[in-house]
């Protein structure tokens, strides 16, 4: 059975492609103004990358921020419903979900038939985000991706008091100014985002083993910060921002 997963992300648009629970295709566009459009555009990617048609996808399942807009779908399910399927059909030891996304952050405690137990969301800010590390690039003026390994460097902890994305800009700057090395700043950046990710986790019960997905556990400076601050080493899959999309293709072939 053919089935497709949309996850309509704040920033990207992610679309898996699942033949009898194997992944045959898979794209990611970047959420535009027009995000039904953007998903269209996913959708046909992941087709060609699957090289089927839309035609031989027996069902559709959306999930994310804009899952209501999707399109092509049968029906929709949570992001935190998505995530903990998609982690314990891959990972079947996992028994914690942590996933921080451009726009959100969250921690899921899930069994071994992947029921979520409990969850817990940052959603009201982006100092638990991967949005921080951008806004903090910027004003580090260095690029994103040189951001996690550039705190790697760094042996000094300095520690962050603003508990929002604008207020911790313009800590940064002050920091910039009083001639503190970049990295050291690079570093309690990322050390302030795992602060916040970490209470979710104790919010929650975390419990190993402990699966890292979405697109910010591509930075090496987030994992070593998470790292610490949970004091125990966390799982990270290939193309962790997938999951999502993943989780909602399983909810599909289930249905």
């Amino acid at each position: 059975m053919i089935t497709a997963g949309i996850d309509m992300g704040a920033k990207n648009i992610k679309v898996v492609i699942l033949d009898g629970g194997r992944m045959i295709g898979k794209a990611l566009v970047r959420a535009g103004f027009n995000t039904q459009e953007s998903a269209e555009e996913a959708f046909a990617a992941a087709l060609a990358d699957a090289g089927i048609t839309k035609e031989e996808v027996e069902g559709v399942v959306a999930t994310g921020a804009g899952r209501t807009n999707a399109p092509y779908t049968d029906r929709d399910i949570t992001d935190v419903g998505s995530d903990a399927k998609a982690v314990i059909r891959l990972y079947p030891s996992a028994r914690t979900v942590i996933d921080v996304g451009a726009e959100e952050g969250r921690a899921i405690r899930c069994n071994a038939e992947g029921k979520v137990i409990d969850f817990a969301l940052n959603e009201k800010c982006a100092a638990g985000a991967g949005a921080f590390t951008e806004a903090m690039s910027r004003a580090l003026e260095v690029e994103i991706e040189d951001l996690g390994p550039m705190s790697l460097t760094s042996k000094t902890t300095i520690p962050m008091n603003a508990q929002c994305a604008v207020f911790a800009e313009s800590e940064v700057v002050s920091l910039v100014h009083n001639k503190t090395p970049k990295q050291d700043i690079a570093r309690a950046v990322h050390d302030a985002i795992a602060s916040r990710i970490v209470s979710l986790a104790r919010k929650v019960g975390f419990e190993p083993d402990i699966v890292l997905i979405g697109g910010v556990a591509r930075n090496v400076g987030f994992v070593d910060s998470l790292e610490r601050a949970l004091e125990h080493k966390v799982i990270i899959p290939e193309d962790p921002e997938f999951f999502g999309a993943y989780g909602a293709a399983l909810a599909a072939a289930e249905a």
